[in-house]
Order: C-alpha cells, then sequence, then structure tokens
C-alpha cells in the first residue's frame, strides 16, 4: 500500500474524503472513548446498556 504524501495544512489542495489515516486515528479513538464511557456506566449504574435504552 503506498503511503498518500504528506501536505501542508496550509494548502489549498482539495480535502481527502474516505479511510484516510487521520480519520481512522480518530475513529479509533472515539471508539475507545466510548467504549470506556459504556463501561464506567454500566458500572456506576449496575444496569447493562441495553437495560439503560430499554431494549431489555
Amino acid at each position: 500500500m503506498k503511503d498518500a504524501p504528506a501536505t501542508s495544512p496550509t494548502t489549498n489542495a482539495p480535502a481527502k474524503l474516505g479511510f484516510t489515516e487521520f480519520a481512522e486515528t480518530w475513529n479509533g479513538r472515539l471508539a475507545m472513548i466510548g467504549f470506556v464511557a459504556a463501561i464506567v456506566t454500566e458500572m456506576l449504574s449496575g444496569k447493562g446498556i441495553l437495560e439503560q435504552l430499554g431494549l431489555m
């Protein structure tokens, strides 16, 4: 897989859409934060996520 060339954020290059390394990095970080938040919420409330949402 060929790496995308590094560009300066100050250039007028067109925006990259899709599965870029930057987007995937942030997606992973936010997923980890959401997972930890779900676990902490379960620990504090004593109820699972599905039960909190009224699905069980």
